[in-house]
Order: structure tokens, then sequence, then C-alpha cells
């Protein structure tokens, strides 16, 4: 009993190193693997996205999907935990709470249906995790790059969210919101302040909600914009204040004058 119990722990071990290689390894094999996953987040995401408009196609496939959807996330998860050093750390971190909320809309599709619409989120946890620049961002992570990629994906997110928001709570309520493109629609329009005035949520809810979606969009458009007309940085913290982003040229640190030598990577 005891050599098989130690048979079954180095397993374990021998596992969890297989998935830490892959997962956080430099090998080809890992960058294939994990380029793999992403494609396959990629196209999960793509079926978030246009899953209030296949709902309605065909009920059984749709869920079909849901299900096989769900058990490759869940697979993920518990993969990633398994190759992180200590699973409870990994379990502090944000991006992890909001795919295990992801995961629970698939499962519990019925109970969790009107908050489906925030599985799109999954856009911004893969866009804003250390998985992602470390494969397909190599060379771009802590750049201007990944600044811009970064504020142009919440702000897609904020879109596609607030889309299935308004489709959620006043399809079939208000006779304005006939279907998920009007939804997306009104989004828009509102994030951009065209304001057509063809769409307009009634009650005081719809205003606020108006309201919301001009101030939310506009903050986030205008991150977007200050990424793209921001100088670029370098990362390299300086050894006496700790400053971690200088221009490119920089011979002194701009907070404490000390001397810095970055490397410049076209030599």
């Amino acid at each position: 009993m005891k050599a098989q119990g130690q048979e079954h722990t180095h397993t374990g071990w021998r596992l969890r190193a297989r998935l830490r290689a892959l997962y956080h390894g430099s090998s080809r094999a890992a960058v294939r693997f994990r380029l793999a996953v992403i494609m396959v987040d990629f196209a999960i995401i793509a079926f978030f996205i246009a899953a209030p408009l296949l709902k309605n196609q065909n009920g059984l496939i749709f869920y079909l999907i849901d299900y096989g959807i769900a058990a490759i996330l869940a697979f993920d998860l518990i993969a990633r935990a398994m190759a992180y050093t200590d699973w409870r750390d990994w379990l502090k971190r944000p991006i992890v709470w909001v795919d295990l909320f992801v995961l629970a809309t698939l499962v519990f599709p019925a109970f969790l249906y009107n908050l489906g619409f925030l599985r799109v989120l999954r856009l911004w946890t893969l866009l804003n995790s250390d998985f992602f620049w470390k494969t397909v961002g190599r060379g771009y992570n802590d750049t201007r790059v990944e600044d811009i990629v970064k504020a142009l994906a919440a702000l897609v997110t904020f879109v596609f969210v607030v889309a299935g928001f308004v489709y959620t709570s006043f399809m079939g309520r208000y006779e304005g919101i006939s279907g998920y493109v009007d939804a997306l629609y009104f989004t828009i329009t509102s994030l951009t302040t065209t304001g057509y005035g063809d769409i307009i949520l009634p009650g005081t809810w719809g205003r606020l909600l108006s309201i919301a979606v001009m101030l939310g969009g506009v903050g986030l458009f205008f991150r977007l914009i200050q990424s793209l007309n921001v100088t670029h940085k370098v990362l390299h913290p300086c050894t006496t204040c700790g400053l971690q982003r200088h221009d490119p040229d920089a011979v002194h640190c701009k907070a404490c004058g000390s001397t810095i030598c970055i490397p410049n990577e076209g030599r």
C-alpha cells in the first residue's frame, strides 16, 4: 500500500512538472502547445460573441456546444492550477475568478442565463494574461504594443458586455430592441455619443444605463487614444529609485538622476 501511495505521488509530481513545462516553459513544444490553447480560446470567445444569434437557431446544439466548451475550460483551469507553483496564490488572482465565473455560466446555463453576456470577459482575461504575452506577445510585452492591445481589449469587451446586457434586459420588453444587433447598435451609438435618437431605452434605469455607457465608453476610448499617442517607454528599472519605465535613449533616470544603461536591442 505504501509503495502504491508513493507511486501515485510520483505520478502526480511528474504530471505537474509536465504541465508546468508546457504552460510556462520556453521549448518549441511548449510554445506550440500554448499557441494551440490560445487559438482555441479565440474560437471560444467568437462563439460567446455570436451566442445570442446562434441560440435562436437550434437550442439543443447550442447547449451541447455550451457543455463542450465548459469541459474544455474546466480542463484548462485545472491544468493551469496544477502548473502553478502555489495554487492558493493562483486562486487570489482576479483573472482566475473571472474565468471561474465564466465556467459557472456554462455549467449552469438555466440558472445563470441572464448573466451569459459576461462570458465575453474571457477576451479581457486572455489579453491581460501573462500566458498570452509570453507566447504570442513575446518581444512586445512591457512595451507600447501591450498597452495598446490591452486598452483595445478593454474597449471591445465593454462594448459586447453592455450590448449583451441591453439585449438580455430589454429584448421583448421594449419595441426598439428587437434583436442583438439593435442592442449592439444602441451601445455603439451611445458610446460614441452620436445619439441618433431612433433607439432610446425607456424609464429611469434606461437613462442611467445610457449615461453609464457614455461615461464608461468614452473613458475607455480616451485610454486607447492615450496609449496610441503616449511616448514609447522601455522597461528598465532604475537600481537607485526603482522607476520602471524610461525613454529608449535615456542616460539618466528622470526621477533621481542616477546613470542608467539601457541595452540596445538593435545591436
